[in-house]
């Protein structure tokens, strides 16, 4: 702080600036600095106040969380109720709605010769939140509350001023001396995401959707716990005001704005009962990619002076109503629970309900996920439960109504025997490998032991192999696959490639063109690259993008084939757990048998042959030796014991004389090396693993490789969202990998880049609230011809 500055005037300085940047990131959305710059301003004020204690304001940012946690809420008597709106459900409704108006209004009615007048209506999101009073006084917040019955709500000022977008002082000039602002506190759904997996961490109860999660955060008595939610705050009107505002809704709610209270960047106006629906119909359509939930659009009559004319009825206004969109969650009655078996033997628990509407779709199924989730919810066959289902996503269940359970209910049992084939079904277990050893615990998913012997796991393992983004042999559904297993004529997926013209014939829907066209799709199927054949042979927990890693790391089947896990963990994003299914798989004789089979009939994997050049001598000694979980040698100790040694077989064959000479080796440390080197099986895999990184090139000696030009994005996340307008989502990730990128379907600290196109949802809150680069469609497609690549 400059000497010439007193600790008052840069308090008041720092505080009309992070006033500024608040507005320029929550209200406009245009942030101007970084969090790094943000944080370092918050900072200083904070200090200066800490040391003068005299210079704390009431609209200081720094006093959003403050206070002990409350006994209780007390009483808040709104002036003006916080009135209901009335609800349109179909278009109907809407036309009648703005008949009703017009007849209020008194205005010329359509005939034979012209539509009539038109009524501006002005109209945004219906987000689903909270619905909240914020009292301002000269420009304060001296006051919020709940809307409660509408009459009566519930102080929380103290909760609401934990709210980053709520400003504590309205900016600018020109605000009524008091002015009620009322708007909605709801979550996004990044921010409940979060919010739950945090919850999730720690063992905490879930949220069942971001409407519960909102109004539970903010009627916490203790402040600081609202306060580490991520709540936001959208205003869509006013209720008390002493003083002027704009004679429209429209031009009330853009004054709002610039005096820093956050709008709906979806507010519009529209003309008439077609504007109206146009709305709806656009807003229905984005609604799964909006970065927060709703359940409907709300319609305004624009005019202040047509609204006091048209005026109220019982509890809503007559110039205002929500058109709902079908209800996302609806209650239903739990008939019963089955079993359906994977194409990995997953045993998984499926609610078959009483049929209800949800989201304008009959729905008489939906996932349990698996028996923890049962657990969890606490589900009995029986129970009354809330189902949700969000644009195409499976429906699901919620939450038990428990006070609905009936005296009968059962509780859900796994089947001790497959459904299916009658083998056994067992709980997997799951194995923590670590320094002092392995530990086993169990797991959450339960698998019939009969693998192809199991017609279930055969159907979904050959709709797999046969998948587009596997092998891609079109003309095989689901029902065709079935006949194929069930007339016993494929019991692997090699079996497809020695069907014959008369045996597809046969079968039901297939004529003479089908058959011949089936034949050419399993013929043209036989040189797959190697990414697809991986991905084909349903490997446990590898999906597409491990069987892309897979083959462009090692380059070769054989390799993979024969790949240790100690070796596969040091490949990005293989954990050890993944490394043990993948090395399982290739150990396992039958899955042996099956590979060798669709190798004799034909089909032949197009290989990348080299190691990948990032891969190349990727792995130091260092880094191998604090992997081999010997008790005492960490990272720091590791590096020591490598460039005193150089090799593995010095350190491995030295005696206890030669370890006292690395610095800060501890005699316990030396001890559990020194134990390790006389076991012979442990030596002897360490040695194995050893060699293995040398066959492949990637040991320490191996020679480093030169990465080829093409690769410049080696080792980069790259995250795709919303609506891509030059070329399919499916291109510009296949052109991001031909880069060498990982294309990720979720935004993390450690994603690159997001590229994000109209619609764009979650991800792209996500990414600006991780400050990850965000990029535009056509920065992508600059970026792309600098590589020589075209759209």
């Amino acid at each position: 702080m400059p000497q010439s500055v007193t600790p008052a005037e840069r308090a008041l300085a720092l505080r009309e600036e992070i006033a500024q940047h608040n507005y320029r990131y929550y209200v406009l959305d245009e942030p101007a600095v970084p969090d790094a710059e943000y944080d370092r301003l918050f900072n200083e004020l904070k200090a200066i106040e800490a040391e003068h204690p005299d210079l704390i304001t009431p609209d200081s940012p720094t006093q959003r969380v403050g206070g002990a946690p409350a006994s209780g809420f007390g009483e808040v008597k709104h002036e003006v109720p916080m009135l209901s709106l009335g609800n349109a459900f179909a278009e109907q409704d809407m036309h009648d709605f703005d008949r009703r108006v017009r007849e209020g209004l008194d205005l010329p009615a359509g005939d034979l010769f012209g539509g009539g007048a038109e009524v501006e209506y002005c109209c945004e999101p219906k987000l689903d939140g909270l619905a909240v009073s914020l009292l301002y006084e000269n420009g304060l917040l001296v006051r919020g509350a709940t809307r409660g019955d509408g009459s009566t709500g519930e102080d929380i000022s103290t909760n609401v001023r934990t709210i980053r977008n709520v400003p504590l002082k309205l900016r600018g000039e020109g605000w009524p001396a008091v002015l009620e602002v009322r708007g909605e506190v709801f979550m996004s759904k990044a921010g409940f995401e979060a919010l739950n997996e945090r919850a999730r961490e720690t063992g905490s109860k879930t949220f069942a959707n971001p409407r519960n999660a909102a109004a539970g955060s903010l009627r916490q008595l203790d402040p600081t716990i609202t306060a580490s939610r991520p709540l936001e705050f959208c205003c869509y009107g006013f209720g008390r005001v002493d003083g002027e505002l704009p004679d429209n809704q429209y031009a009330i709610l853009q004054a709002f704005r610039e005096w820093g209270l956050p709008i709906s960047r979806e507010l519009k106006l529209v003309k008439g009962i077609q504007g109206t629906l146009d709305y709806y119909r656009d807003i229905g359509e984005r609604r799964a990619a909006l970065e927060y939930e709703i359940d409907g659009v709300v319609f305004k009559v624009n005019q202040l002076s047509y609204q006091r004319e048209l005026g109220f009825r019982a509890r809503e206004p007559r110039w205002a109503i929500a058109h709902k969109f079908p209800a996302m969650e609806e209650l239903t009655e739990l008939l019963d629970v089955e079993f359906q078996v994977g194409r990995t033997g997953a045993v998984t628990p499926v609610a078959r309900l009483k049929p209800v509407q949800v989201a304008g779709v009959t729905v008489s199924n939906a996932t349990l996920h698996n028996m923890d989730e049962v657990a969890r919810l606490g589900v009995m066959i029986g129970d009354t439960v809330i189902i949700r289902r969000a644009g195409d996503v499976i429906p699901q269940v919620m939450q038990v109504v428990t006070e609905r359970r009936p005296a009968d209910a059962r509780p859900v049992e796994v089947p001790s025997n497959c459904p299916v084939c009658g083998s056994a079904v067992e709980r997997t277990q799951l194995v923590k490998r670590g320094k002092a050893g392995s530990t086993t615990s169990e797991g959450s998913v339960y698998r019939c032991v009969g693998r192809l012997t199991c017609q279930a796991q055969l159907k979904q393992s050959i709709i797999h192999f046969v998948s587009r983004r596997a092998m891609d042999i079109d003309g095989l559904g689901e029902k065709s696959v079935e006949q194929l297993v069930d007339t016993g004529l494929v019991a692997s997926p090699a079996d497809l490639y020695r069907l014959t013209y008369e045996q597809v014939l046969a079968l039901d829907g297939f004529a003479e063109l089908s058959t011949k066209n089936l034949l050419t799709a399993i013929q043209a199927s036989k040189k797959p690259t190697l990414a697809r054949f991986i991905y084909a042979l349903g490997i446990p927990d590898v999906g597409e993008e491990t069987a892309k890693l897979l083959a462009r790391a090692l380059g070769k089947l054989e390799r993979i084939e024969r790949a240790l896990p100690e070796v596969l963990v040091y490949l990005p994003d293989v954990g050890l757990e993944v490394a043990h299914e993948i090395h399982s798989f290739f150990a396992d004789a039958h899955n042996r048998q099956v590979i060798d089979q669709l190798l004799e009939r034909g089909v032949t994997p197009e290989e990348p042959g080299e190691l990948a050049a990032e891969f190349a001598a990727c792995v130091s000694l260092a880094d191998f030796l604090a992997r081999l979980n010997i008790t005492g040698i960490a990272s720091t100790g590791a590096e020591r014991l490598a460039s005193t040694f150089g090799s593995l077989d010095k350190i491995l064959s030295a005696d206890w004389l030669d370890l006292k000479q690395v610095e800060r080796l501890n005699d316990k440390a030396i001890k559990a090396l020194r134990e390790f080197a006389e076991n012979p099986e442990q030596r002897a895999h360490a040695e194995a693993v050893e060699q293995q990184l040398r066959d492949f090139g990637m040991h320490w000696d191996s020679p480093r490789a030169e990465a080829a030009g093409g690769l410049s994005l080696a080792g980069q996340t790259w995250v795709l969202t919303g609506t891509l307008e030059a070329m399919s989502r499916d291109v510009a990730k296949a052109h991001l990998e031909s880069l060498g990128a990982k294309v990720a379907g979720s935004v993390s600290a450690k994603t690159h880049c997001v590229v994000a196109g109209p619609g764009a949802g979650s991800k792209l809150a996500k990414a600006e609230q991780l400050g990850v680069t965000v990029w535009t469609e056509q920065q992508l497609l600059d970026m792309l011809a600098e590589q020589g690549i075209s759209a």
